[in-house]
């Protein structure tokens, strides 16, 4: 009976990988159409509104953020592919000399690309932890950066009360200090350095500088 290696031992569902590895790019599920918003033309004084998202999206160091982790998402999947494409190799080499092998040579060796890819899936899965907490950690740099800035545009448009975006579903774009916020952001810095977080590395090792 003709049976490949990669179905006998499990190895093919390293194949998965390449479709699975970067969680933080991949397109998010269209969400269902909200009913459109109501205009609103008053401008309630003292009332201000900040978008977040808008603040990451729009900045230089925002868009920096998100290109840098594209970059780091793509040397990922560089290396897991590398990796999964030499497991392969190896499975199907085997594969053919399976005629040639005893039995318990070629159950051992098929047990140990078994192993090699569970553990190539347990690298993959530590990786996407990585690169969504690498994300977070630059996100809320540029929001700490931003968060004085944020202050100094509350006072000059004497901001009696700051709601966040998410929670308004309409407003006056006139109360909308987040481009303000941003115009300020990007006076202050435009990118940072920082690489991917390493989970498995010594607790302390600043990543982000």
């Amino acid at each position: 009976m003709k049976s490949s290696t990669l179905a006998a031992f499990g190895i093919g569902s390293i194949a998965a990988l390449g479709c699975a590895t970067v969680a933080f790019a991949q397109a998010a599920p269209a969400a269902p159409a909200a009913p459109p918003a109501p205009t609103i033309t008053a401008n309630v004084p003292g009332v201000c509104v900040l978008s977040r998202e808008g603040l990451i999206g729009a900045s230089t160091v925002g868009k920096f953020v998100t290109t840098r982790m594209q970059q780091l998402g793509t040397q990922v999947n560089a290396e897991l592919t590398g990796e999964q494409t030499t497991l392969q190799n190896e499975a199907k080499a085997l594969d053919g000399k399976k005629a040639t092998l005893a039995p318990a040579s070629y159950q051992q060796q098929g047990q140990a690309l078994q192993q090699r890819a569970v553990t190539l899936q347990e690298k993959a899965q530590q990786r996407d932890r990585e690169l969504q907490a690498t994300e977070q950690k630059a996100i809320a740099r540029v929001l700490q950066e931003a968060s004085p800035l944020v202050g100094d545009v509350v006072k000059t448009k004497a901001c009696g009360i700051l709601l966040d975006a998410n929670s308004v579903l309409a407003g006056n774009p006139t109360m909308d200090i987040t481009p303000a916020v941003v115009t300020a952001l990007n006076g202050k810095m435009t990118q940072f350095t920082f690489e991917r977080e390493r989970l498995d590395a010594q607790a302390g090792a600043p990543q982000a500088r």
